[in-house]
């Protein structure tokens, strides 16, 4: 993959999570905080928090084809950073104050990191299937 599409990629993957963090935000607070509002402050943090987790997207670039078990590693290092990273951070900004606020910041951490790399791979999937229509396409012009 280029470099210029990886980065194309992780700013799309930063839109991703800051509107998941801000549905998820929504709805819970529908839920249990009903008459508490978003300030100003809450939504620079949601933007730090997605821009640092879209930039650890660098740990899956690869200007090279790796194989799939290498990349499922570094899916598996990107997720574990990304939940350290984050609650560390959490906590240094007084977000996380207890135990069951790590909980339930890494849950939240892993729902939304579950949703892009689903969206992701289903990018993915429709780019590949493009690929294969034209190179399908291509054998059946040099066929004829």
């Amino acid at each position: 993959m280029k470099m210029s599409e990886f980065v194309q990629k992780i700013i799309k993957n930063f839109f991703i999570i800051f509107a998941s963090i801000i549905m998820m935000i929504t709805i819970l607070r529908q839920i249990y905080y009903p008459n508490m509002a978003f300030d100003l402050k809450s939504i620079y943090i949601i933007m730090a928090f997605s821009f640092l987790s879209s930039l650890t997207g660098f740990i899956l670039y690869s200007p090279n084809d790796i194989s799939e078990k290498k990349m499922r590693i570094r899916i598996i290092i990107h997720f574990f950073t990304l939940e350290i990273l984050l609650i560390a951070i959490g906590s240094v900004i007084d977000l996380v104050n207890s135990a069951l606020d790590g909980i339930i910041l890494a849950l939240q951490i892993a729902v939304i990191y579950t949703l892009v790399r689903l969206l992701s791979w289903r990018n993915d999937k429709k780019e590949a299937q493009k690929i294969n229509e034209k190179l399908k396409a291509l054998k059946n012009k040099e066929n004829q």
